[in-house]
């Protein structure tokens, strides 16, 4: 695997060679043999055996024909394990697959393998996974990001060219960031999450990395589209985000938010930022400041909203129904006791607790009533913004560069502060994507833009633009 690694590459690859199962079989034990390694990155928890027998006629004219793609631990498969990185789901093997993973599938891609995260979504390390943390292929003793960190280290690392992740709280943008690569959250409902676990259901969204915003966007063309399994899922058709993506940005408003340009902000990010902005503005755009004051708020609401929808969506794992179940109870209070202590990590419990504290009776309005009403204040400031002329906004996808591993894995509220520029995106359900932008002390640099609801393409647009002027093209 030579890089760039990229969707573009792997279709003349598998157009050049005899059979499209053969270049898949290469990728395959190329993969195995460094993630087996003594540099292997663990972003994989489960791999394809590249020996296994593959379905025969592979029509012409799918547009991910033998493409590898990898696809995050918490996206049901149907051939490989679904554990979410948690020892209450090690082993477990859905009976049925995601509709995003079904779509990659019907447009000819192969899926390698199931990748690292954040035990059920919860991080932004990878380091709260229960088989061990991911490692950044910039440098291995910083972590990747998370909780999508595997998906973002596999396609960094050049092992696959694109992936799926989920983002409920700015878990693909933050990982593409720290990994360099970019990472793509779609508009709440343009994509289906059946067959996605729940982490918090109003926030979570299936999205996609890429080497390249043409990889990622092609992707994400393939996943899109109305699905009647998923109550969520807009009546849409699927985005349609290649022909858009030389349009260019002359003429575009850029807004520039006061609140995410401050002295918490490493110096190394807010420059590549700041060259960022200066290559928009070159190539025609016009940059706007703008306030959103409620920003501010985001990361607390979000700490309250989401466990509070996680204590109810992991309710279900009792050692009853599925999963692992601890052995040797004599109750049933015993069985959900013994199971779900045995079973959930730390981070987990503790945003388990923090979600049933926020919701109990006394509590529900102090808390959990309140963060919501935030949200709502959120959501109205972004379409105000976008309603007065701004067509994207521009902010840093996180205040820093990737972290060493264990550097706050024993401090919660610094942890969190890693999603301060991109839980407003999931709270408002507006799309977002994450770009290289440069790099500081070594470490890749991102810049986030965020649209108003269904303007991917204009997100692609202005990414592909930043892509081009500031990272060669892409590759």
């Amino acid at each position: 695997m030579t890089a760039p690694f990229t969707v573009r590459s792997a279709l003349e690859r598998v157009r050049e060679a005899a059979t499209p199962d053969d270049p898949f079989r290469e990728w395959m034990t190329a993969i195995r043999e460094k993630e087996e390694g003594s540099s292997g990155l663990n972003a994989f928890l489960s791999l394809t055996d590249p020996g296994v027998e593959l379905p025969e006629g592979r029509p012409e004219g799918q547009s991910l024909r033998g493409v590898p793609v990898a696809v995050k631990d918490n996206l049901a498969t149907r051939d490989l394990p679904t554990t979410c990185a948690s020892r209450i789901l090690e082993g477990y093997r859905s009976p049925f697959e995601a509709t995003a993973v079904r779509r990659l599938r019907e447009a000819g891609a192969r899926v390698v393998g199931k990748t690292n995260m954040d035990e059920f979504g919860m991080g932004s390390s990878t380091e709260n996974s229960a088989f061990g943390p991911a490692r950044n292929p910039w440098n291995r003793e910083r972590v990747p990001g998370g909780s999508s960190g595997g998906s973002a280290a596999a396609v960094a690392a050049g092992y696959v060219p694109a992936a799926l992740g989920s983002d409920t709280g700015g878990s693909i943008r933050q990982p593409a960031a720290f990994c360099g690569v970019v990472g793509f959250k779609p508009t709440y409902g343009r994509v289906s999450r059946y067959g996605l676990v729940a982490y918090a259901s109003s926030l979570d969204q299936v999205g996609t990395f890429g080497r390249t915003v043409e990889d990622a966007a092609r992707v994400l063309e393939v996943i899109s589209g109305h699905d009647p399994r998923d109550a969520t899922s807009a009546r849409r058709d699927p985005v349609r985000l290649l022909p858009e993506l030389e349009s260019g940005v002359r003429d575009l408003v850029v807004g520039v938010p006061e609140e995410y340009f401050h002295q918490n902000v490493d110096p190394g990010v807010g420059d590549a930022c700041e060259r960022a902005l200066a290559v928009l503005e070159k190539e025609g755009a016009r940059v706007r400041s703008v306030s959103l004051p409620s920003t501010r708020y985001g990361v607390s609401a979000y700490y309250l909203i989401a466990p509070a929808e996680a204590s109810s969506n992991l309710a279900r794992y009792d050692g009853v129904r599925f999963g692992s179940r601890a052995d040797g109870a004599a109750s049933t209070r015993e069985v959900y006791e013994g199971t779900r202590a045995r079973g959930f990590g730390r981070e987990v419990v503790r945003r388990i607790l923090l979600g049933t504290f926020a919701l109990s009776a006394g509590y529900y309005d102090a808390y959990y009533g309140r963060a919501q009403r935030v949200r709502g204040l959120v959501a109205r400031e972004l379409r105000q913004v976008f309603a007065s002329g701004v067509d994207f906004l521009f902010t840093p996808t996180s205040p820093s560069a990737a972290f060493p591993l264990g550097e706050r894995v024993d401090d919660p509220v610094r942890m969190y502060q890693s999603d301060v520029f991109t839980v407003t995106a999931n709270l408002a359900g507006i799309p977002a994507l994450s770009v290289p932008v440069g790099t500081a002390d070594g470490l890749p640099v991102g810049g986030q833009l965020l649209g108003p609801h269904w303007q991917e393409g204009r997100l692609a647009r202005a990414a592909w633009v930043l892509e081009q002027a500031m990272n060669g093209g892409g590759g």
